[in-house]
């Protein structure tokens, strides 16, 4: 019985293999489609408030939930290897695959799928850093609400989460400063402004909730990208197609360390907790500007104190800027 499962007779009397038969996949019926969708939106909805109530925040449930809503549609949550076979074949660079993994991970947990995650390692590029004349293009070419968050973005480095953060409270026009409000375990700062941006924000259509600008950053940056794409193709710059929200942040980093060479104010400009998150800025002002001679070091003081050290330290005074003073002292 085993041989004539495994082996086949021909005409001339010689055993031959059985040819393996392939058992195609079945294909669902739009019902059955329908029905697996119902079930994983529901699941989705519990998904979302048991987070909330486990204090995530709320904009890493919210991009949790958009990514997990996006592969429903493409394949079968409930089954992980039917996923990780889909997600070999997106077009996602492996940044978005390793968001979509961490929240899948987090998904499955809650619907108790027992999986194994796959391992993508995360491709590190250097940050396009435009022109300030691009993205002034921006600026002026956007609508008001965009142009004013984008003037924001240039004048102080934040994250656009943090943007979404702010309240008219934090907005001090006698100081000329926003109180920074921190994103992923970044710091608080309080960040000088222009007379231009305070008489841009004053313009702003009052909200209810107290917020300058919309809470969503999903929606800014939706709206963004359509003005962005409209004004690239005016102007028939495609470079400016490459700039995003946080574009803005690294071009002011950049030009920062490149006007100071004080990494620790940049650090403390951007709130990073590290200096090792902030070194990459060392790497972009030095492809971004040609090297010229440098015979002096330069410091920013913030305070009394910093001014105090920096002058026993034999640093020159040169001016200051935005309640910060300038120091310098020969190598």
């Amino acid at each position: 019985m085993r041989l004539a499962a495994r082996f086949r007779l021909t005409r001339a009397g010689i055993l031959t293999p059985t040819p393996k038969i392939s058992i195609p996949t079945p294909i669902l019926d739009t019902k059955t489609l329908l029905e697996i969708n119902t079930k994983i939106q529901q699941h989705l909805k519990d998904f979302e408030q048991q987070q909330l109530n486990d204090g995530k925040a709320l904009e890493t449930v919210d991009s949790r939930i958009r990514i997990l809503k996006q592969a429903a549609q493409q394949c079968n949550l409930y089954e992980p290897e039917q996923v990780k076979a889909w997600l070999r074949t997106t077009q996602w660079q492996n940044s978005t695959r390793t968001r979509f993994i961490d929240a899948y991970d987090n998904l499955t947990d809650f619907l108790k799928i027992q999986w194994k995650p796959p391992s993508y390692t995360k491709i590190t590029k250097i940050p396009f850093i435009p022109t300030e004349q691009e993205l002034d293009t921006l600026i002026n070419g956007s609508a008001k609400i965009i142009s004013t968050v984008l003037q924001t973005l240039k004048e102080t480095a934040i994250r656009i989460g943090e943007l979404c953060f702010l309240k008219w409270k934090d907005l001090d026009t006698q100081q000329k400063t926003l109180n920074i409000t921190p994103e992923k375990g970044s710091n608080p700062r309080k960040l000088p402004i222009s007379d231009k941006l305070i008489g841009m924000i004053n313009t702003l259509p009052k909200r209810q909730d107290n917020n300058i600008f919309n809470p969503s950053k999903h929606s800014l940056r939706e709206n963004f990208c359509n003005q962005r794409i409209n004004i690239a193709k005016k102007l028939n710059n495609q470079r400016l197609i490459n700039i995003s929200f946080h574009t803005f942040r690294h071009w002011r980093a950049t030009i920062e360390y490149h006007n100071t060479k004080d990494i620790m104010h940049v650090k403390q400009m951007l709130g990073h907790k590290s200096v090792t998150s902030t070194e990459i800025y060392i790497t972009l002002e030095s492809t971004t500007y040609l090297k010229t001679a440098d015979n002096f070091t330069c410091k920013i003081a913030h305070n009394e104190k910093e001014e105090a050290d920096l002058i026993e330290a034999g640093f020159e005074h040169i001016n200051n800027r935005d309640n910060l003073a300038f120091y310098r002292k020969r190598k």
